[in-house]
């Protein structure tokens, strides 16, 4: 089996938006002797560096190459339109694809929503290379931008909102890891992201079961002695012996004195 166990530190990727400082302190209170190494990647990029073997493992977002990787879903997150602070749509707390109709939706090259066709509202005359790239064209007030709501608050600005969109594709975040390095380094930080306990042992190879204690001698002798006694009654009760009937009969009694 390939793995992190022979290597100094576990390596995790992430990508964008996730943040996972929760989660490395608690491998590092559990797993004070397995440094741990963040690596942020594009997300577009994600598959590639587990599959090379750059990473042990990954918090990406769905979809991942279900055929080489495996993968534990872990939250979606809410879609949000990004704005300036003074557009017409800050003035609802949430809004529809539809409200977006007549305006320019930016389509950045490294867009994370999977939209089955494009978004809604009218297409930029050219596509921004990156997300980082489309909030400087929003702030500029070229159009707005859809994204999930962790992105939104990765480039946040002070000129710029966002408000929540009830019927767009969200985007799900996942651990992922090449299915054929499962290891033991694995499957604690996969009970670390699902919130189990240090004593668990789910999905870990239970350590042998203690030998049983063998009784003391005289315990042992005295259990013997009872187990005798219950098999002695036992064939009393089912042997199924006639018993001697006294008078005349089948019976050898004693001769009748004359």
């Amino acid at each position: 089996m390939t793995g992190s166990e022979d290597r100094p530190s576990f390596r995790l990727a992430y990508v964008p938006g996730v943040t996972p400082d929760k989660w490395a302190r608690i491998w590092h209170e559990r797993l004070p002797d397995v440094p741990l190494s963040l690596t942020q990647v594009p997300a577009a990029g994600a598959d590639g560096v587990l599959l090379d073997g750059d990473a042990d493992a990954g918090l990406v977002r769905l979809p991942v190459d279900r055929t080489r990787l495996s993968a534990i879903p872990l939250y979606t997150e809410t879609t949000v339109v990004v704005i300036p602070k003074d557009h017409v749509v800050t003035a609802a707390d949430e809004v529809t694809a539809e409200d977006l109709a007549d305006e320019i939706v930016l389509h950045p090259l490294d867009d994370v929503l999977g939209w089955e066709e494009r978004p809604p509202g009218r297409p930029a005359l050219e596509r921004p290379a990156t997300t980082a790239d489309a909030v400087e064209l929003v702030a500029a007030g070229i159009g707005v931008l859809l994204m999930p709501l962790s992105l939104a608050r990765l480039h946040h600005r002070k000129d710029l909102t966002y408000r929540t969109v009830t019927d767009a594709p969200q985007s799900g975040v996942a651990l992922s890891w090449p299915e054929d390095a499962h290891t033991d380094r694995v499957e604690d930080l996969i009970g670390i992201v699902r919130g189990r306990t240090v004593n668990s042992t789910r999905g870990r190879r239970p350590d042998p079961a203690p030998a049983a204690r063998k009784p003391a001698a005289g315990k042992q002798q005295s259990g013997k002695q009872q187990t005798g006694k219950q098999q002695t009654g036992g064939a009393r009760r089912g042997a199924g012996t006639p018993r001697k009937k006294s008078g005349s009969g089948g019976g050898r009694g004693k001769p009748r004195r004359r």
